[in-house]
């Protein structure tokens, strides 16, 4: 197999997150296609990872539909782990998947070298640009995913004042999240009650068991979560920047990465053959696609 995937035990998604997930997912991780080596890529990669024979990903293990780990801590399976797959062919090396608590913690230890990147998709912003660049693969939006009936009656952002809101901690939507408190506070309004949390099952499931009033997070992972909670969740604030503008996600390499040009033609080759349709139909994220892969596409305003 092209991508070994080798996780930490505290890879797998927390043991309270199964009644958030619901289960297995829908999909399994077989590689929509085979791929074989490109050797004018593989040329080009870095010389330690041609004589190591492998990339390391770092990853959070909780971003479904794009990264579920497996209750062994030892499996991940989603569209990311599927373009790994075929980018490792591509490449002609292994990928090893490293799951780390967070994403600060992926983002600095790409940046130390820790790990030669994060597949992601990742949310690409000009701020997060000054040390790392990103192979965007992914456009995102921004939406709710709230209790059957949306009781709070949340239809954008600006609905959230005074409310109870889970998100990612150290992601762009916490970040978002808090900046809306300021302004209602600012307007004589209750301020948002922010709860950050460190992944994504764990988010979604305080809006399950009513700490949360909603949970704040891009909409492809919510969608999956929404499918599998069976009739218990609905998405709301769709069709709403809710404080965002083109939000654009990928791959993070280090600033300046000789591994950032070469990802971005892999990736590229990938959707001219069709093998990143192919994944993106099978796990149900057909409307972010790009089609062209792009490097650092968030412009500063």
């Amino acid at each position: 197999m092209a991508g070994a995937l080798l996780l930490a035990g505290c890879g797998s998604n927390p043991p309270e997150s199964e009644g958030a997930l619901g289960g297995t997912a829908s999909a399994s991780g077989t590689p929509a296609v085979t791929q074989t080596r490109d050797q004018a890529l593989h040329d080009r990669l870095p010389d330690k990872v041609k004589t190591a024979g492998k990339l390391i990903s770092a990853n959070n293990g909780s971003f479904p539909p794009y990264e579920i780990a497996g209750p062994d801590g030892r499996s991940l399976t989603g569209v990311s782990a599927e373009l790994s797959e075929a980018l490792g062919g591509l490449l002609g090396v292994k990928i090893e998947h490293v799951t780390v608590d967070g994403l600060p913690s992926t983002l600095t230890g790409i940046e130390a070298g820790r790990y030669d990147f994060a597949i992601g998709p990742v949310g690409d912003f000009p701020e997060r640009q000054v040390s790392n660049d990103f192979v965007d693969w992914v456009r995102e939006f921004v939406v709710f995913a709230v209790a059957k009936g949306n009781p709070r009656k949340i239809n954008s952002i600006a609905d959230t004042c005074g409310l109870k809101i889970s998100v990612m901690a150290g992601g762009s939507a916490e970040k978002v999240i808090k900046g809306q408190s300021d302004t209602c506070v600012k307007e004589g309004k209750p301020k948002i009650d922010v709860q950050s949390y460190k992944d994504q099952p764990t988010s979604i499931l305080a809006v399950r068991s009513g700490r949360a009033d909603a949970f704040f997070s891009s909409q492809a992972p919510l969608t999956y979560f929404v499918k599998q909670s069976g009739g218990a969740l609905e998405l709301v604030g769709t069709g709403k920047p809710n404080g965002f503008d083109d939000l654009f996600q990928g791959a993070v390499v280090a600033k300046d990465s000789p591994l950032r040009d070469v990802l971005k033609d892999a990736v590229q080759k990938l959707i001219d053959d069709g093998t990143y349709q192919k994944i993106m139909d099978k796990w149900g994220t057909t409307g972010n696609m790009l089609d062209k892969a792009g490097i650092n596409l968030a412009v500063a305003k």
